[in-house]
């Protein structure tokens, strides 16, 4: 995962010093690698432990580790994956658009490099063998939710996603460890999930979150941390940001689920033949 992207991350969450160290590892990070700990201090004009400090909360062992690391993400990334613009009241229809189409670009790209390999995998594999699926998520989430659960029944998947919390929490109570619920939740401390989790763990049943990226009440005890990103300040584009990222995941995960059952392929095949099959204006069970 870029070092960039997780700065970018959770930067919201970062103290005084540290969002310093962040603001100027982005904006200049050739500097950066060529600047010992002591150097990087003086410039930014903090002490060299909180160098050490922002290099660990971001999960590297010391500041060598996290140098590289920038090295590294100078060598992989593209000259500016940053937005171009926050679209404001004033813009004009194709500059909105532009700035809109940007940002989607954006928010994808840095949630593909958010997430490992490894997790996708693990959670291909928890969903694939699973019992019973619940898809949870309030508000704009429960949309994606609905989206998800669709697309797995067409897999001949038992999914279930529903938009009451409560029903999503009563649901939980039934499952056990043959159960995976996955959780959606930008903030990652929607109460409404946090109470399916908690209760879908006290089960016994296996969690994969979709959160921001960090540490939250939703992602802290799944079995699976996946991370979707919005960076827009703005809550209404942060909104439509986050369903774009989250729609990434799912869509990524469906296609995996796909590519990894021969029996849930030609189920899709059948489903979708079906529906064209009605669109054409096919023959069908008529009533007398």
């Amino acid at each position: 995962m870029s070092a960039f992207v997780k700065i970018k991350a959770i930067k919201h969450s970062l103290s005084s010093s540290e969002s310093k160290l962040a603001t100027f590892t982005l904006d200049s990070p050739n500097a950066v690698r060529d600047l010992s700990s002591q150097e990087l201090a003086n410039v930014v004009g903090v002490s060299q432990s909180s160098v050490v400090k922002f290099a660990q909360k971001l999960g590297y062992k010391g500041y060598p580790a996290f140098k590289l690391a920038v090295i590294d993400a100078l060598n992989r990334e593209t000259p500016n994956t940053q937005l171009h613009g926050k679209i404001t009241l004033n813009d004009g229809f194709e500059q909105m658009a532009d700035k809109l189409l940007s940002s989607k670009i954006s928010v994808l790209n840095e949630t593909r490099n958010l997430n490992e390999l490894v997790e996708f995998e693990k959670a291909v594999e928890i969903i694939k063998n699973a019992k019973r699926i619940l898809i949870c998520g309030v508000g704009g989430s429960a949309l994606v939710s609905k989206d998800f659960s669709f697309k797995l029944q067409k897999l001949g998947m038992m999914a279930i996603a529903e938009a009451d919390g409560h029903v999503q929490l009563a649901l939980a109570a039934t499952f056990n460890e043959s159960d995976v619920v996955v959780a959606i939740s930008e903030s990652g401390a929607t109460r409404e999930i946090v109470n399916v989790v908690n209760q879908a763990k006290d089960n016994h049943a296996k969690v994969i979150s979709i959160t921001k990226y960090g540490t939250t009440p939703v992602s802290e005890p799944a079995d699976v941390q996946l991370y979707s990103v919005a960076e827009e300040a703005s809550a209404r584009l942060s909104s439509i940001l986050a369903r774009t990222a989250q729609e990434l995941i799912i869509d990524m995960l469906f296609i995996a689920l796909t590519q990894a059952s021969r029996p849930g392929r030609k189920l899709l095949e059948k489903t979708n033949e079906i529906v064209s099959q009605f669109r054409r204006g096919g023959s069908g069970t008529q009533g007398s």
